[in-house]
């Protein structure tokens, strides 16, 4: 009754601390999925990295501007001769390094949600500043010009400064529309005032091409908004792989420590069972044999017999778990030697022998004869056929038939194959069957119960030799199982190697 407390009590110490400590773990699945699996971002969600971008687009491209500005400058001077356009180039860079002070500034501060909407404004305030610029040099007028130059040097300069603010201010929105605006307005005045036809096509003309490029900003925006978005998906994926590789690992952990715990009991406890086992199989055995004496009451000698039976199947079952112990903490050693399949195979059919007759059960051989030995520990070995053969005996019923095979292997290893008439295990269940402790439905049912660890040793135990094994069933057809050793342990005899002198010596005594 104290076992079963005890062992409850350190089962709720576990459970709770594990839960203790996996709960900031899952929360964070928790949010990374609810993230995922929202259909569109929330307003404003990418407002700190769309920012980010255009502040930075505007730095590396702040020579471009300064560079253009004095450029027409020149040009203007050039064709107009004009020294007004001097005062549109002063105000214009002073606009644009304005404009770059602020995006330096907005740089080194901490970019918040609320922040970045403060600096957008201003950051849009400033195009509007370089877009009162560009409306001043619209407006600008030349009496010895000739009109249709002037306009296409104006229409173009705008054109060009167009592009300008659209390919590098696009994610800024709407750039476009408020640095432009100004100028629309300018011309549009200008043409109203004049009503000149040149005047009037191009304002119509930036009019359209402002719209135009609105309309193309816009769309480059939503697309980056889209890698943005995409973008975060992937950052999420990643994190919530990484989470569940920590969860992962630490399971794993978990379930090594689980596993090492609990082979070092069975270990333990194993060793310790066996001190007092040892004693009550010599005891039982002195009595059943009367050395001490006759054991004048019949029952009483019954019952020796019986303890030293249930004895000795407790100490199989004992050794059992040890070796299952050992193979699992890696400290099953292989002592090997050349060995013979075929006469271990007929040992240990022999052993079990009186048991298959005991249940009229008719055990055949086909062996192929001459086999080479094979390099592999004998007592394994005879382990492992020893354990298939009690298996097939076990589950064969009354009348049966059990088939041994040994001989060769399509790759050159050796094999040993039983095979029974029996029940038979169902598919889904074979798996089960394989694995440590498990059982069977038909193994339950059985009167001959095991501890279901006879097909796991096998496995392992061919494994520690680089074999195979192979479980083939039908229900109500039978059982197969093969145990398989490869090629590289089969001792192959070489032929000895004839002297060629002494063979020519005698050919010429024949001759």
């Amino acid at each position: 009754m104290s076992n079963g407390v005890s062992t409850s009590t350190d089962k709720n110490i576990v459970d709770k601390s594990r839960s203790h400590r996996n709960k900031p773990v899952s929360k964070a699945v928790r949010l990374t999925r609810e993230r995922l699996q929202s259909s569109h971002a929330p307003s404003g969600a990418f407002d700190r990295d769309v920012l980010t971008i255009y502040i930075n687009a505007v730095l590396q491209g702040a020579s471009i501007i300064p560079l253009f500005v004095i450029i027409i400058a020149i040009l203007g001077i050039y064709f107009t001769g004009d020294t007004q356009i001097f005062l549109w180039a002063i105000l214009t860079l002073t606009a644009h390094a304005a404009n770059v002070f602020l995006a330096r500034r907005a740089r080194k501060h901490a970019m918040t949600l609320i922040r970045a909407r403060k600096w957008r404004r201003l950051l849009l305030l400033g195009q509007v500043m370089i877009g009162c610029c560009w409306a001043y040099f619209a407006i600008q007028d030349c009496a010895d010009c000739e009109p249709s130059s002037l306009v296409l040097y104006k229409g173009a300069t705008l054109l060009i400064a167009l592009s300008l603010t659209a390919m590098w201010n696009y994610m800024l929105t709407p750039c476009v529309l408020v640095t432009f605006s100004p100028v629309v307005f300018a011309l549009v005045a200008k043409s109203g005032i004049s009503r000149e036809l040149l005047e009037m096509s191009l304002t119509a003309t930036l009019t359209t091409t402002v719209i135009f490029f609105h309309y193309i900003s816009d769309r480059l925006f939503q697309q980056n908004l889209r890698i943005l978005a995409y973008q975060a998906e992937k950052d999420d994926l990643i994190a919530e792989l990484e989470v569940a590789k920590s969860m992962s690992d630490e399971a794993r952990r978990r379930a090594e420590e689980a596993n090492l715990a609990k082979s070092r009991f069975l270990a333990s406890m194993s060793h310790e069972l066996r001190t007092p086992l040892n004693a009550i199989l010599g005891f039982s055995e002195v009595m059943s044999a009367e050395v001490m004496g006759p054991l004048n009451n019949a029952t009483y000698k019954e019952y020796t017999g019986d303890i030293h039976r249930s004895g000795q199947h407790l100490l199989n079952l004992i050794n059992e778990i040890l070796d299952l112990s050992r193979i699992e903490a890696g400290k099953y050693e292989l002592s090997e030697e050349a060995i013979s399949l075929l006469d271990i195979s007929e040992d240990c059919i022999g052993m079990v022998q009186l048991r298959a007759r005991g249940k009229n059960i008719s055990i055949s051989q086909q062996f192929e004869m001459e086999l080479p030995a094979v390099w592999a520990d004998e007592k394994s070995m005879r382990q492992v056929i020893l354990n298939l053969l009690s298996n097939a005996v076990k589950f064969t019923p009354q009348g049966g038939e059990i088939h041994v095979k040994v001989g060769w292997t399509a790759g050159g290893g050796q094999y040993i194959s039983i095979k029974d008439n029996g029940p038979g295990i169902p598919e889904e269940e074979i798996p089960v069957v394989l694995s440590a402790f498990g059982q069977g439905s038909i193994a339950i049912k059985s009167a001959e119960q095991g501890t279901g660890l006879g097909l796991p040793i096998v496995q392992a135990i061919l494994a520690k030799h680089d074999g195979q094994f192979i479980l083939k069933s039908k229900l109500r057809e039978g059982t197969e199982v093969i145990a398989i050793l490869p090629a590289k342990r089969v001792l192959q005899s070489v032929p000895a190697v004839e002297d060629t002198h002494a063979v020519s010596r005698k050919r010429k005594s024949f001759a």
